[in-house]
């Protein structure tokens, strides 16, 4: 699959539908560094040991730290902005979630990005599309 690093505007629902199956947004690669995994259990409150404490996640079949399963989602939803979506009074808003599933743990250290395929654009009224 290609690489899709460019911002896109989109300014009519007929463009935006052009995108439906297509891939339409690669991030940069990010780091889960300890810090930030530490400041986004701050901000939570979510200090338990395996994502805080490397020495006792150490001893887990994790091996060591892990990133936050909505630490990872949170990166995700920052870097879905590779379409930017104009469309002539409506918002792009975040609503909720379908069928998410955090599949596997992301070591403290390792890098992730958000790879982004439009599966479907429904039209609920006049102003709203999801």
């Amino acid at each position: 699959m290609s690489e899709v690093t460019t911002r896109r505007v989109v300014s009519t629902l007929a463009e935006l539908r052009e995108l439906i199956g297509q891939e339409i947004w690669v991030s940069d690669w990010e780091e889960i560094t300890q810090e930030r995994v530490n400041l986004f259990a701050d901000a939570t409150g979510d200090h338990q040991y395996i994502h805080i404490d490397p020495e006792r996640a150490k001893e887990t079949f994790f091996g060591g730290t892990v990133a936050h399963g909505f630490l990872t989602l949170s990166l995700a939803l920052e870097n879905r902005h590779g379409v930017e979506i104009e469309l002539g009074g409506m918002l792009d808003v975040n609503y909720g979630l379908n069928k998410l599933r955090f599949p596997a743990p992301v070591p403290v250290g390792k890098r992730v990005r958000t790879r982004t395929t439009l599966l479907a654009v429904d039209e609920i009224h006049a102003k709203c599309v999801q």
